[in-house]
This record gives C-alpha cells, sequence and structure tokens, in this order.
C-alpha cells in the first residue's frame, strides 16, 4: 500500500490558508492539521510554565515533553495539550505574540516536524502552514502556495476581527502583515518559500469556493 495523500497548503498570513484546508479536508475526508495551533500550543505551555523565551534548552525540554493531540474537525476542531482542550486559550495575544520566539529554535521544529509526518501513518492529510511543502513533507503529492496582496489580506483579518467584536484598524493590520511577511522570508530556519513545484494561487479577488474548487481540481488531477 501507498503512502497516504498529503495535499501541502502554504502560504503568508491572511492568504485563506486554514479556511480553505478546513472546507478541503471535508470535502475529501482528509485529517485537517493546523501546523500554527501546534506551535501556538507549545508557547502557551511555555507561558504556564514561566519558561523565558530565551531559554532555549529549557523550550526544547519542554516539547519534547509536551503531548500534543488534535481532534474533530472543522467548525468543532479542537486542540488538547497534555490532555486538557486549549482550543481558544491558544488564540491570545500574549500566545500570538510570543509564538515566533517558539517557532525560531529548530530542535522544537524538529520535534514538531516528526509530530506532524508522524500523522500520515494513518490519514490522508490536509496540512497547512509555512514549511509544510519544503520541511515537513517535501514529498506530498499535491502543493500549493496561496498568496494575496497586503492590502486583501489586511481586510480579511479586519473583517475577521469585526466578526469577533474587536476594533481594528485597517492601516495597523496591513502594516503588521507587511512586517511579519518580512520576518517570515527572511528567517534562518524554514523561511516562507514558494517551491519550485508547488502551484502558485493568488485568491485576491477570488471566493474562498473558487479557491477550493480550483485545489480540489488539482487533487483530481494527481490523485488517479
Amino acid at each position: 500500500m501507498g503512502k497516504k495523500f498529503v495535499i501541502a497548503i502554504d502560504g503568508p498570513a491572511g492568504s485563506g490558508k486554514s479556511t480553505v484546508a478546513k472546507l478541503i479536508a471535508e470535502r475529501l475526508g482528509f485529517l485537517y492539521v493546523d501546523t500554527g495551533a501546534m506551535y501556538r500550543a507549545l508557547t502557551l505551555k511555555a507561558i504556564n510554565e514561566k519558561i523565558p523565551f530565551s531559554d532555549a534548552e529549557g523550550l526544547t525540554a519542554m516539547a519534547r515533553a509536551a503531548k500534543i493531540e488534535l481532534s474533530g474537525k472543522f467548525s468543532k476542531y479542537t486542540i488538547f495539550l497534555d490532555g486538557k482542550n486549549v482550543s481558544d486559550a491558544v488564540r491570545a495575544e500574549e500566545v500570538s505574540k510570543g509564538t515566533q520566539f517558539v517557532a525560531s529554535i529548530l530542535p522544537i521544529r524538529e520535534i514538531l516536524w516528526k509530530m506532524q509526518r508522524d500523522f500520515r501513518d494513518n490519514h490522508d492529510i490536509v496540512m497547512e502552514g509555512r514549511d509544510i511543502g519544503s520541511k515537513v513533507f517535501p514529498d506530498a503529492q499535491l502543493k500549493v502556495f496561496l498568496d494575496a496582496t497586503a492590502k486583501e489580506r489586511a481586510k480579511r483579518r479586519y473583517l475577521q476581527l469585526r466578526e469577533m467584536g474587536i476594533d481594528g484598524n485597517i492601516e495597523d493590520i496591513e502594516r503588521d502583515i507587511l512586517q511579519r511577511d518580512e520576518k517570515d522570508r527572511q528567517r534562518s530556519i524554514s523561511p516562507l518559500v514558494k517551491l519550485s513545484d508547488a502551484v502558485y494561487i493568488d485568491t485576491t479577488g477570488l471566493t474562498i469556493p473558487q479557491v477550493v474548487e480550483k485545489i480540489l481540481s488539482l487533487y483530481s488531477d494527481r490523485s488517479r
């Protein structure tokens, strides 16, 4: 029996990766894996255990001992850290700000890469992040790079915050997105890159269903 099918979706913040990946997983009956949530879970653990973000050795030991599980799917997707549901806690602003420090530590990334690859033992997967096609599954049968203009991504984030009852300034959001893009592309460990074997999709001006259909069509071609 051959390897389970992997759809690797990479791209910058706000390109629609999470929403699109969830819908594709639902349509195909694949496991959806939010790798960003896994890094957030470790960041939450570091905060709770009061491990400084400057303590790479302590953070790595913490990550090695952590147990991260993903359960359910789509709107009921839950993240468990050491047996506790942390789906809401990992979205806290303090966690968001700290994740970049935890994610910049190579041994921690290697620990999570192994966890992420292990999902393939039992599941066909839709996995999204920034280094899925380059580091986690370089042999993925389908690699997609989703993108959109910074202005479009800022608008999406602004509307998302409004739905959550949070006020935001669209110019500030766009500036933050551009800064994050720069950090993601310039970082020494697993920078965000568009691979030559990835299908590039600019989602600016496209609806979510249109993007989903494009990727499903690609899957149909690759899975024959």
